[in-house]
């Protein structure tokens, strides 16, 4: 097989076309007959004793053509598209172009081409830096949060419903004269004010007494997802059962030695405040990462071809599903419970894909251009602790990874932390 021509027909297409002279092609066609002649029966012959030339005479010249075809493009023309000067990033599309038994075969494949990017001044990228100043409120949170999740609820018969309170409550809801399906609670608890119920349903049981009967008006919103609810009035005739109030704790030492590992409320509030600092130093830290690698993107402005972002798009929608099952769920469960189809789904994850490939070729021509390379101890040290954190052997391990897939991830890490050590951290306090 020879390379007849390459022709750049786009920005990433390449089209390449190949002969294969008649000698060759008569040997895999004799080929072709040897490996299917087994199969081949025609009237006063035996299974498997039909000669070439009788086969050709009974069913057509072309019969294997087919298959020695199918073993050209196999085994002579994918590993010279492989070993082309170029990356593909799809399959190749390839067609047959001539078919002679004394000319030989021609056949065309169009290749989409991994895209050449131009990335520069990706030292001393500018980011903000903005580190959250933790206040004596954000102490008094955690204190709260404590005393919260020790809380106790207390019955409340001297006074009306407030904002806040729990309630039980019997309640039906009407339409006109007719009561309506789901809409029917007995002994139902409420805390007026989460949101729960309908817009504007928990504010009319603020003030009423325990015993007392009454009417809830309430319009059902537009999009509720009861279509045949949606936008329709309402009313819900409710009796007030109870009322409950949440009771802290005290916030005392005595209070923090029963609840948690501290002896004193001090000693409490000086960690909480140590563990805010240090999350909200690390925030920041994610935050400018972030920023940077934004930064990084938004300098890619190469044309790019489409079957990357959709191959990354089919990426996350796999692992998104391997995430699913572990949790006993199916993607198409999921996508039931969202309303959504596969190709909302698709769709949805299509901005992430189209960044996350621009930030891996700038990242990955910024290793070429910094000739970042890994070492024969980086590459066994890295190994090594991939078979031992999966129970397996360094040889297992490299059988079953791509070597050059992986020694370019390992190209990339660097690569960004290049970058990072790099880039200029603008530094502000937030309130």
């Amino acid at each position: 097989m020879s390379l007849k021509s390459t022709t750049r027909t786009d920005v990433n297409t390449v089209e390449l076309v190949f002969e294969v002279g008649a000698e060759a092609f008569e040997n895999a066609v004799e080929q072709a007959y040897q490996r299917v002649k087994k199969n081949i029966s025609l009237p006063g012959f035996r299974k498997g004793k039909v000669s070439r030339k009788m086969a050709e005479a009974q069913m057509g010249e072309g019969v294997f053509y087919e298959e020695a075809l199918n073993a050209l493009i196999n085994e002579e023309l994918t590993p010279e598209l492989m070993n082309a000067d170029f990356i593909l990033v799809d399959r190749p599309q390839i067609e047959v172009e001539k078919v002679d038994k004394a000319e030989g075969v021609v056949f065309k494949a169009l290749c989409i081409t991994k895209p050449e990017i131009e990335i520069a001044d990706y030292k001393g990228i500018k980011a903000s830096k903005t580190v959250r100043t933790v206040t004596d409120e954000d102490v008094e949170a955690q204190v709260t949060m404590i005393r919260q999740r020790n809380a106790r609820l207390v019955s409340v018969d001297d006074r009306a419903a407030q904002l806040g309170d729990e309630v039980n409550i019997d309640f039906e809801g009407f339409f006109g004269d007719e009561a309506f399906e789901g809409g029917k609670g007995d002994s139902f608890p409420l805390r007026l004010g989460s949101g729960q119920f309908i817009p504007g349903f928990e504010e009319q049981i603020v003030g009423k007494s325990i015993g007392d009967e009454f009417d809830v008006n309430v319009t059902f919103p537009e999009n509720y997802q009861m279509e045949e609810y949606a936008g329709k009035e309402a009313v819900f005739k409710c009796k007030l059962n109870g009322i409950t109030v949440e009771e802290l704790p005290e916030a005392d030492d005595e209070f923090i030695q029963d609840s948690t590992e501290f002896e004193t409320l001090d000693a409490f509030k000086a960690d909480a405040r140590e563990r805010l600092e240090t999350a909200a130093k690390r925030e920041a830290e994610s935050a400018f990462d972030n920023a940077i690698m934004e930064a990084l993107i938004a300098k890619v402005d190469a044309p790019i071809p489409n079957c990357m972002f959709e191959q990354r798009i089919d990426a996350l929608v796999a692992n998104f599903e391997g995430m699913l099952k572990q949790q006993g769920m199916s993607l198409d469960l999921y996508l039931q419970y969202t309303g959504m189809d596969i190709n909302d789904f698709r769709d949805a994850n299509r901005d992430r894909a189209e960044s996350e490939v621009k930030l891996r070729l700038a990242l990955e021509k910024i290793a070429d251009l910094e000739k970042i390379e890994i070492s024969e101890e980086e590459l066994k040290s890295s190994v090594e602790e991939l078979a031992a954190a999966n129970g397996l052997t360094v040889e297992q391990v490299m059988r079953r990874l791509p070597m050059e897939d992986y020694i370019m991830d390992m190209r990339v890490t660097k690569a960004i932390e290049l970058v990072k050590e790099n880039a200029v951290a603008e530094e502000a306090a937030a309130e």
